[in-house]
């Protein structure tokens, strides 16, 4: 009797991820992150290997990825473009089945949502995005991870989006499905949100931007012009006039709101320094939280739930 395999899980989009597997995702991320500021060695992950595939570069996604598998005693191999060109030296779809024989779990940051859907499709191994033009989860899930650490659950609370309709804003509202939380969003004329892409109901828009953040809980913004469309950077800077995170706007959320921004930030542009480097910011703890939610998540696609402190 042949017994059937489960499917395999991925973390393509953050829909993805049911409430209850985040839950569980957010609590071992705050148990690895006590182990790892505790220097305490924890290597579940021995002889395990990530494959992270990048046809988009970036500083922070490949350093907390390779960092937190190494951390977790397992071994990361780093390919660019030069190494690996998906879809132009080899179909995506075998790729995916030649490198999930070769490893264990696979990272890729790519353009089309399209490509790591197929690429995934045909893996034997887990893929996890670590951005593509539509979605940027492992991001938004290290959001909600640092807005639990600083305030608790996120459930119920508002969100403010100030800036374009990119990867970031399609992954929170995927999120303020899940979790249950409002997002208020203002993007600029030509910017706007697709609401075929979208399905939620869970968000307001706003065409003035200091609207959005009142009494915001959390207010998110990204840089004005996202990789690969650095040409429309001078038309952006009209668009955007306005646009700008600053003390007056954060005078407006809440007075316990927290500001993050997923980096990296252009001062002056899309947010103040004296909001950026203010106390309402928790930028740097956002960005550190990239590595243990990201642990914590290799963690749960490679060994499933295990009860550990």
């Amino acid at each position: 009797m042949m017994t059937s395999t489960p499917p395999i899980k991925h973390f393509l989009q953050f829909s993805d991820f049911t409430r209850d597997e985040f839950e569980y995702v957010i609590k071992r991320a705050a148990i690895i992150k006590r182990k790892f500021k505790a220097y305490e060695v924890y290597h579940p992950l021995v002889d395990r290997t990530l494959v992270m595939v990048f046809e988009k570069s970036s500083t922070r996604t490949r350093l907390s990825f390779e960092a937190g598998m190494h951390q977790l005693g397992g071994a990361a191999i780093y390919l660019n473009t030069r190494d690996s060109q998906l879809g132009r030296g080899e179909p995506v779809e075998d790729a995916g089945q030649v490198m999930s024989r070769m490893c264990d779990i696979i990272m890729v940051r790519t353009f089309g949502q399209d490509i790591i859907e197929r690429f995934a499709a045909n893996s034997r191994v887990p893929v996890i995005n670590g951005l593509t033009n539509e979605h940027h989860p492992c991001q938004v899930l290290a959001d909600v991870f640092t807005y639990y650490e600083h305030r608790g659950s996120i459930t119920g609370k508002t969100v403010a989006w100030i800036g374009d309709a990119n990867n970031m804003l399609y992954s929170w509202l995927q999120a303020a499905e899940v979790f249950g939380f409002h997002l208020n969003v203002s993007t600029p004329k030509g910017y706007e949100l697709d609401p075929s892409l979208v399905s939620t109901s869970r968000y307001t828009l706003f065409d003035n931007p200091s609207d959005a953040c009142a009494g915001a809980h959390l207010v998110n913004t990204d840089v004005w012009t996202s990789m690969g469309y650095e040409k429309e950077n001078a038309e952006r800077l009209k668009a955007f006039d306005g646009f700008i995170v600053d003390e007056d706007k954060m005078a407006r959320a809440a007075s316990d709101a927290l500001f993050m921004h997923c980096l990296p930030a252009h001062r002056g542009e899309e947010v103040s320094a004296g909001v950026i480097d203010g106390p309402q910011s928790v930028v740097w703890d956002e960005a550190e939280n990239r590595l243990h939610v990201q642990k914590a998540l290799i963690e749960y696609l490679l060994l499933g739930r295990i009860e550990d402190n």
